[in-house]
């Protein structure tokens, strides 16, 4: 449980960089990790931009997020020891589909294929 609240709390702005330089190390690009925020979350890239001046939380960026993606229940496999499909706490959950999803982009998935078109 602790883990959870944590993970609640964690600022997304502050995690956000690790996210893009997880991409540029394997030779995939910030507007890629914008295009699978975006197309989770609903939010647009001017929220995003938004969101990242400032302290959001993930709690907070998650609850507030404009659409989760539909297709996001097509997000499946295992994240730091746990199946994302079966991960029962809402935040949670989401935080690690989008885990998940930047993953894939780093092991050179195609957009198409990470986005489940």
């Amino acid at each position: 449980m602790k883990n959870q609240e944590r993970i609640y709390k964690l600022s997304f702005p502050g995690v956000y960089p690790y996210y893009v330089e997880k991409a540029e190390k394997k030779g995939r690009n910030k507007e890629e990790v914008d295009e699978i925020i975006c197309w989770l979350t609903g939010y647009s890239k001017k929220e995003l931009e938004n969101i990242l001046t400032g302290d959001m939380n993930f709690e907070t960026f998650f609850t507030q997020a404009p659409q989760m993606n539909p297709n996001a229940s097509k997000i499946t496999g295992v994240i730091c020891g746990y199946r994302v499909e079966d991960i029962e706490d809402d935040i949670i959950q989401k935080a690690r589909y989008l885990d998940k999803l930047i993953d894939e982009l780093a092991k050179g998935k195609a957009m198409e294929k990470i986005l489940r078109k």
